[in-house]
């Protein structure tokens, strides 16, 4: 059955929202900290002969696991040199496999973003109850680290439940992430509460842009090139550029050069706003009077 609070009132900025100092255009920096429960593998790895139906991949699962144990710590240290704050999603899991690291993100400032509590727990798949069961069990277990209880969520694959919103919104989320149908952020109100959408886009996104269409590093970095350049020449309404890695993709030293150079070009320009996705949702808010 469907539920009344999956379909929200929606308040939206009008053309003329833009962003603190006047841009229109907004980089968020995403990093992807995942991991998945004990006994699932990633659907997706490296070797492109499929198994037989049913066979553990084990291979994926050693890909998947380089985020944990190489790939974050390469990331962060990138972002660090670079001196831009991201916003992590981070698996609830790891309060329990790698406390410190939940611990050493939160500290260098970055944004926790409660990311389900791993990879396989979808909530478009959950009953209403577990839906609720994920939220709260995530939303504990990260802050149980961290000492703050996260403001922003992404479900895995951004592909929210019926009942996720109205979860999120009465354990007190401000924001959420599953959403790719616009360019700016707006408010959706519940029967039980508000929270402000901000939406997400896949151009620069490593994940798929190495593991389904093949394509390179280079690549990734021009597109992000193309698209904050023709952006800028068009002051059309306030939009985002995504630019994601996940660890287990990006994190590899193949890949984390191009992240790298472009947080080198994107940060310390007086032309883009560079924020996490819970700034985004704080100034919204200060413009909806929300």
């Amino acid at each position: 059955m469907t539920s009344a609070s999956s379909f929200p009132k929606i308040r939206k900025p009008g053309r003329d929202f833009r962003w603190p100092g006047g841009q229109h255009v907004a980089v968020v920096f995403n990093l992807a900290y995942e991991a998945w429960s004990d006994g699932k593998a990633p659907g997706i790895g490296p070797m492109g002969n499929p198994l037989p139906p049913g066979t553990f991949d084990a291979n994926a699962l050693s890909w998947g696991t380089y985020g944990a144990v190489t790939g974050i710590e390469r990331l962060l240290r990138i972002l660090d040199r670079q001196k831009v704050k991201a916003s992590t999603m981070v698996s609830g899991v790891f309060a329990e496999r790698n406390p410190d690291q939940v611990r050493a993100i939160f500290n260098a400032g970055h944004e926790i973003v409660a990311h389900s509590y791993a990879q396989d727990i979808i909530p478009a798949g959950l009953t209403e109850a577990e839906n609720k069961d994920n939220v709260i069990r995530t939303t504990e277990a990260l802050a149980s680290i961290t000492g703050a209880r996260p403001k922003g969520w992404m479900s895995p694959r951004g592909t929210a439940g019926l009942d996720t919103m109205r979860v999120l919104v009465d354990q007190g989320y401000d924001w959420q992430g599953d959403v790719l149908d616009t360019d700016a952020p707006y408010l959706q109100t519940f029967e039980n509460g508000d929270i402000i959408a901000v939406p997400f886009n896949m151009e620069i996104n490593d994940l798929p842009h190495a593991m389904r269409f093949g394509r390179t590093p280079a690549q990734y970095l021009a597109l992000f090139d193309d698209f904050l350049s023709h952006t800028l020449k068009v002051n059309d309404g306030a939009l985002i550029i995504d630019v994601t890695a996940h660890a287990h993709c990006y994190g590899r030293a193949g890949g984390a050069w191009a992240y790298e150079e472009i947080a080198k070009r994107a940060s310390g320009r007086d032309d883009v706003y560079v924020a996490t996705r819970g700034e985004i949702a704080a100034h919204t808010r200060a413009i909806l009077g929300a």
